[in-house]
């Protein structure tokens, strides 16, 4: 099921894991499995690959890698389908990826004799990549009545949806405001009137798409397929170089 109405669809570069996602979805839908249980399978199915990894076991790495991408779709396709949206889940699923993406850089550290500096570098500018990503597509889902549970600028406590406990949401809240604050609010103050605008193009929502989790994870098992794990902590401090550019796209071209 997609976020967005048919009209708004566009071709999702890091959104390969849907359709699989959607399977694993429709299986569990009469289950009691709920999204947050897939995205704990996502949480261990990433820790394996990181011990794989750290052992030299690079292309079992790069599938479990792969898989939890798509099971990082499925959980909100479960939701979706169970009609059962959940900030505590919306949360959880964000502190997660946060916490695997620096998990994989530390791996990629520990493996390569990369300085801890650069290794850090390159998880702010992972962390700013998915951001940009996040902050227009938010945007758009939002401008065309399409998923709302992901919040253009996320500064105040949601209230609880039916079935689930405000505390348990407000905790979720804050964990994720410590994590993320910062990068949302640099993405925020670099293109404050994003949100201003009509509604984003198919070909800037794709072209920004190289930017989404997805897409970074797919990278990554690719570099170790080819056993480049040397060169993958480089690379993303260098591939950060388009934020800048994608965001004068959208200043320059897609104007309010």
């Amino acid at each position: 099921m997609s976020k967005l109405p048919k009209k708004y669809q566009f071709l999702d570069l890091s959104d390969y894991g849907r359709s699989p996602g959607h399977w694993i979805a429709f299986k569990l839908q009469d289950t009691n499995l709920t999204a947050i249980h897939v995205t704990s399978m996502f949480v261990i199915t990433g820790l394996i690959a990181i011990g794989l990894l750290i052992n030299g076991y690079l292309i079992t790495a790069a599938f479990l890698i792969i898989l939890k991408s798509i099971l990082d779709a499925a959980d909100g396709e479960l939701s979706r389908l169970k009609k059962n949206p959940s900030y505590v889940g919306r949360y959880y699923d964000s502190i997660a990826d946060l916490v695997l993406n620096f998990c994989f850089l530390l791996a990629f550290w520990y493996i390569t004799d990369i300085s801890i500096i650069y290794m850090l570098i390159a998880f702010i500018g992972i962390q700013l990549q998915g951001t940009l990503y996040n902050y227009y597509y938010v945007i758009l889902r939002n401008s065309v009545a399409g998923d709302t549970t992901s919040r253009v600028i996320e500064n105040t406590k949601p209230n609880a949806f039916k079935g689930e406990s405000q505390s348990r949401v407000n905790l979720f809240y804050n964990i994720y405001n410590v994590l993320y604050i910062c990068f949302d609010k640099c993405m925020y103050y670099m293109d404050k009137n994003a949100r201003y605008c009509h509604p984003f193009p198919k070909w800037f929502m794709t072209l920004i798409s190289l930017y989404g989790l997805g897409f970074q994870l797919l990278l990554m098992a690719l570099m170790l397929v080819f056993e480049l794990q040397r060169f993958v902590i480089p690379f993303f401090i260098g591939y950060s170089v388009l934020i800048i550019v994608f965001i004068c796209i959208r200043k320059l071209i897609l104007k309010p």
